[in-house]
């Protein structure tokens, strides 16, 4: 253990003993996403920097408090990047925070999602006990795969220490292209392309207009862009577009007073909400966003007659609950994973679900 690990672990196994709850903290760029942030701060940013990066190998292992923009620009240097293309939504971002927020950006629905390039986590428990699991391949992965089960877990279940991550080369080419389009044409055409052996990287609608974006060999992308038309965009443009879409500083993401953003994962053939209040469609029509005063009962409600659920993910009563409610055998689930990774809760309460 190293010297931050041993007074981290004395720390956590006084808050036990105490039952005194701990509000973990690395750069504070997702304290937005969840429940109320409760407890005694936990500063998590000094333990930061990279273990160990193998470019051939295409892994990374990194401590939890290590920047994110910081493993970025390192993998960029190699020619890498981090496929699920994580939201900073700050300059704090930490590597930590991306793992235990597990949100993906853009390129999520082709490429996969945060949790599909963990390999191996280092752990902090409620007991303060440091454990391992997982390790720097992906056959390393065998059975109940804990280390998956960290992202997302907004810090409910420990300390994340380090994590090994699969990376993956940068396309060698891009392009984005603009058709005009009302949203059920736009959710017809995604989900025939998502069908077609096309180098489709990222989707988004709004406002009557659906961007596309293609990544892969220069001779694949060109050839899609031929196939499919539509006006492309600029390569600075494009990538502006995408970073705005990524970072979610687009307008229609912005939550007005007494507004909420709401984000609800569909089938991908799910036709369009029909709710009030702007809409943005991702992921192949996969992922909707819809801001504005709308009743939860009415999202959730909306949300399970399309065949998925909502997420209040900006705004509202963070207390009233922000994830859908768990069925009763997954509840049973959570606060049996829950008890055997933090005893005590101590960790983040609240912040996942209201009742651990």
């Amino acid at each position: 253990m190293t010297t931050i690990e041993k007074e981290w672990a004395e720390r956590v196994r006084a808050a036990a003993a105490a039952r005194t709850p701990l509000c973990l903290r690395g750069g504070g760029s997702k304290g937005f996403y969840g429940g109320p942030l409760a407890g005694e701060p936990f500063e998590l940013c000094a333990n930061r920097g990279v273990v160990a990066h193998e470019p051939t190998e295409l892994v990374v292992t990194v401590r939890g408090g290590t920047p994110l923009a910081e493993l970025e620009e390192l993998l960029a240097e190699k020619g890498q990047y981090l496929a699920f293309e994580p939201p900073h939504f700050g300059p704090g971002a930490t590597v930590g925070g991306c793992v235990a927020s597990g949100l993906s950006g853009p390129r999520r629905a082709n490429a996969g999602a945060l949790r599909d390039f963990m390999l191996g986590i280092k752990l902090l428990d409620g007991r303060g006990e440091v454990l391992r699991f997982g390790g720097q391949v992906m056959k390393n992965v065998a059975g109940y795969d804990l280390s998956r089960l960290v992202a997302g877990s907004l810090g409910t279940l420990g300390i994340l220490l380090e994590v090994s991550l699969k990376v993956l080369p940068r396309p060698v080419a891009e392009a984005t292209l603009r058709f005009e389009l009302d949203e059920a044409s736009a959710l017809r055409r995604v989900n025939e392309w998502g069908g077609q052996p096309l180098p489709v990287s990222a989707t988004l609608w709004q406002d009557g207009v659906l961007h596309l974006r293609l990544s892969g060999a220069e001779a694949a992308v060109q050839a899609a862009g031929a196939r499919l038309g539509g006006e492309a965009l600029a390569p600075a443009a494009a990538q502006a577009l995408w970073t705005a879409v990524r970072e979610q500083t687009l307008p229609g993401f912005a939550v007005e007073e007494g507004g909420v953003l709401w984000r609800l994962s569909l089938p991908s053939t799910a036709p369009a909400l029909g709710l009030p209040g702007r809409q943005l469609v991702e992921w192949g029509g996969a992922q909707r966003w819809l801001a504005g005063a709308v009743e939860a009962r009415a999202v959730r409600a909306r949300a399970t007659e399309l065949g998925g659920h909502a997420v209040a993910f900006r705004g509202g009563d963070r207390a009233a609950g922000v994830f859908q409610p768990l069925a009763a055998p997954l509840a049973v689930v959570h606060r049996r994973l829950k008890q055997a990774f933090d005893p005590a809760g101590i960790f983040n309460p609240g912040r996942l679900y209201p009742e651990f």
